[in-house]
């Protein structure tokens, strides 16, 4: 059970929020007087709100337990599914092939790298990637795009949209030739409809938008993928504890795995790269330190080969390390050319 959920006053639930509690586990270890320490509160308020806490988990652990029971399943079932979830191809097919397919659903995928790497530009491309129809082998999902960053550019997303149609146009002048054409009726008006745009200016409104998103997509079901640009922002302007930061992404990582399980879409966290120290010599790093780098199902980092754009798999259970070369075009994210490299998109 999440916070927002507990049956206290805004303003509690809100200190509660902003400290770092999100879910009623993260509640169950303190005492009365910490609690009121850290929301500068009374300790009969704090116990108070570790009462409610106490009360709402023991029927909500009733409930789970059931639903654990209930929900056991093969390993042979696990791979079916597996096996049959469609991917959002990225619009370059080198960094498809590493990637299995593309993006993988049902998964939290992590791509990071340094400031002009691509990164937006990949974020934008999945979010116009993932309507492409079931006819074209695409998942005719919606998006939602979570910027912290204000790096969103709506005329980039048009002009990218614009280019997934003509792909799809070229392709039915293709299958024109053997088989029956597929009708496309999507514009790119009809596209940007479908991105459902969240301008965050805090961490405190990125923890509330990722609790309110599992309500959010299940009135919105088609939604099938949930961009974060940049996870990191606002986690590394406003903290001076990193404990309490450590505890924060946890709990905001446990939740985006949640509702990738739970609704069959792909999570794609978009971070930031810092300089790391390691054996008396520096190196490039994904920032939020090593415990965040576990926290995610795949991981993906975009570096500079010369001139060159590549993306190499960091981490993943399931995919062999491999890089692949990719260019940023006008008509968004391609496989590597070496007349599309470091050129102005507006």
């Amino acid at each position: 059970m999440e916070i927002w959920r507990l049956p206290i006053s805004a303003s509690q639930r809100g200190k509660l929020i902003s400290a770092g509690y999100t879910s009623l586990s993260s509640l169950s270890s303190l005492s009365p007087s910490d609690l009121a320490r850290e929301l500068k509160v009374s300790e009969a308020e704090a116990m108070g709100i570790l009462k409610a806490a106490s009360h709402s988990r023991g029927a909500e652990t009733s409930n789970a337990s059931c639903s654990i029971l209930d929900g056991a399943q093969s390993a042979w079932d696990m791979l079916h599914d597996e096996e049959s979830l469609i991917h959002i191809t990225t619009s370059s097919a080198d960094l498809d092939n590493i990637l299995g397919g593309g993006i993988h659903c049902k998964e939290v995928t992590e791509i990071g790298g340094v400031p002009g790497i691509g990164k937006t530009q990949l974020g934008m491309q999945i979010a116009v990637n993932v309507q492409i129809p079931h006819d074209f082998g695409g998942l005719s999902g919606k998006a939602i795009y979570i910027d912290t960053e204000g790096s969103f550019m709506v005329e980039r997303a048009f002009q990218i949209a614009e280019a997934c149609i003509e792909d799809m146009s070229e392709y039915n002048r293709f299958l024109r030739k053997d088989f029956q054409e597929c009708k496309i009726n999507m514009k790119p008006e009809d596209i940007l409809e479908n991105i459902f745009y969240f301008r965050i200016c805090s961490y405190t409104e990125q923890i509330a938008l990722i609790n309110y998103l599992d309500k959010f997509i299940s009135e919105h079901k088609d939604v099938k993928v949930v961009v974060v640009d940049s996870v990191t922002f606002h986690f590394r302007q406003d903290f001076d504890d990193m404990a309490l930061r450590t505890r924060v992404l946890s709990g905001m990582a446990l939740k985006l795995m949640n509702l990738a399980k739970k609704f069959s879409l792909a999570v794609v966290l978009l971070n930031q790269a810092t300089i790391k120290h390691t054996e008396g010599s520096f190196q490039l790093a994904l920032a939020l330190g090593d415990s965040w780098s576990h926290t995610c199902t795949n991981r993906i980092v975009l570096y500079w080969n010369g001139n060159e754009r590549y993306a190499y798999i960091d981490k993943s259970p399931s995919l062999r390390s491999a890089s692949a070369a990719y260019s940023v075009t006008a008509r968004g994210i391609r496989n590597s050319s070496s007349s599309c490299k470091r050129i102005k998109m507006m």
